[in-house]
């Protein structure tokens, strides 16, 4: 059974909030949200989800910037939008890990968490 997770959704566009959100975890469900085929970025508890094909969408130095300072050396640049999750046990998603939300609201200056 497909359970919602709260996911940080950060957005290419600067005019677009950075918010955090209940999402589907299904193949369909993510791939709606980041308008196409998905690929990955791993950290330690989390993961972020985010275009394949990216070079195509509008470059996203948000999400560069917060993928960097949770400690994931990336040297590409990452493109349209990105959504955060954590993973549990057997690879199953689960709610994005408050450090990241806490990382977030520090780099952004944006109240998330509630």
């Amino acid at each position: 059974m497909n359970t919602p997770c709260n996911a940080l959704i950060v957005p290419a566009r600067l005019t677009q909030p950075v918010r955090i959100e209940a999402v589907n975890t299904d193949m369909a469900a993510l791939q709606k949200l980041i308008a196409g085929n998905i690929g990955s970025i791993t950290g330690a508890d989390w993961h972020v989800f985010l275009n394949d094909e990216g070079s195509r969408m509008p470059q996203n130095p948000r999400a560069e910037v917060l993928i960097r300072e949770a400690g994931v050396d990336i040297h590409d640049f990452v493109y349209g939008t990105a959504v955060f999750l954590g993973h549990a046990k057997y690879v199953q998603e689960s709610d994005v890990p408050r450090h990241i939300i806490l990382l977030a609201e520090h780099l952004f200056e944006l109240p998330l968490a509630a």
